[in-house]
């Protein structure tokens, strides 16, 4: 076997044992995480990934390229899993979830995602292969999701009671559901009948939503690379730390107020990249890409930071 296929077994074995370690060993009660713990986690995470672009950038038989186009689209699937990450955030608080039942939705819908980006990928490369032209389709998807994410109002269908939300009104046709939770469980048995609780509802809702991300986030990336495994760490590597990310940014809630917008001009380049590139066989250097993509990143968390800071300080005088 060549070092590609190496990798694919190392790091998916590697993914199988850290999700192991991770729901059986660190995390097996279920607790709130303290915002200190969480940000190390996070750490963790991203300095593992980063570890890993070094390992790709230094490797004599891979090439700079596979480190740079990694981390180029781990910044683009990192940024994009911080935005899922508010979603998830809205529907634990209009769901009224306990803080100490989160962390298991949570690593469950880190396992869906990690499943639904796989089928996509897949999926991906196999219309890439027989339609040379899907990949306009792909960059025209990814400029029609920035506008869409540009305009978007804050009031969605994620945004509803959940009475009135959609996922929840077909789900309550198919199964009996109760009004309240019962512990971390998502099933319970009431007088001889099966009940569904509301666990159960807001982990397919986190899936529903992992879905429509999955369908943003590759096409991003494969914008980036035409190799099939910086495709899959890349977006591996971004979902991996997303449940401790997930309590971290509740307590930094500040520091991404902008990040939509960010990610409309990211989602936009990379979408215009693609396009620009097959019509005029240009490619655009990877260096410029990720150049281009932390700029923005850096300017969005600053505007967001500058802005804190300020409506602080004025609170403050008011008060």
């Amino acid at each position: 076997m060549d070092i590609i296929e190496w990798l694919w077994i190392i790091f998916s074995a590697a993914v199988i044992l850290l999700l192991i370690l991770d729901l059986l060993v660190f995390n097996r009660k279920s607790k709130k995480i303290s915002l200190s713990k969480a940000l190390l986690l996070s750490g963790f995470w991203v300095v593992l990934s980063l570890l890993f672009c070094v390992f790709l950038y230094m490797h004599p038989s891979l090439g700079v390229d596979y480190g740079k186009e990694f981390l180029t689209g781990y910044l683009i699937e990192l940024s994009l899993s911080v935005d899922n990450l508010f979603v998830i955030l809205s529907l634990f608080t209009i769901f009224k979830t306990p803080l100490a039942y989160q962390h298991k939705v949570l690593f469950l819908g880190i396992l869906g995602a990690i499943v639904f980006r796989v089928i996509f990928i897949l999926v991906g490369f196999a219309l890439l292969e027989k339609f040379s032209w899907f990949i306009y389709v792909l960059g025209l998807i990814l400029i029609a999701t920035s506008f869409k994410m540009l305009f978007s109002k804050e009031e969605d269908e994620t945004n509803k009671l959940p009475s009135d939300n959609s996922i929840t009104k077909i789900f309550k046709k198919i199964i009996l559901v109760t009004d309240i939770y019962y512990r971390n469980r998502f099933f319970v048995n009431i007088k001889g009948k099966v009940f569904a609780t509301p666990l159960l509802l807001v982990l397919v809702s986190i899936e529903g939503t992992d879905i429509l991300f999955a369908l943003d986030s590759i096409p991003a990336v494969l914008g980036v690379s035409k190799h099939s495994f910086i495709v899959y760490s890349s977006n591996i590597c971004a979902v991996l730390g997303l449940r401790s990310m997930f309590f971290a940014l509740s307590g930094l809630m500040g520091l991404f107020q902008y990040l939509k917008y960010g990610l409309s001009v990211i989602l936009f380049f990379v979408g215009s990249k693609i396009i620009l590139s097959e019509l005029l066989h240009q490619h655009i250097s990877t260096e410029l890409s990720l150049s281009v993509i932390v700029s923005i990143i850096a300017i969005t968390i600053l505007a967001s930071v500058v802005t804190k800071t300020k409506n602080t300080k004025q609170s403050e005088v008011k008060y």
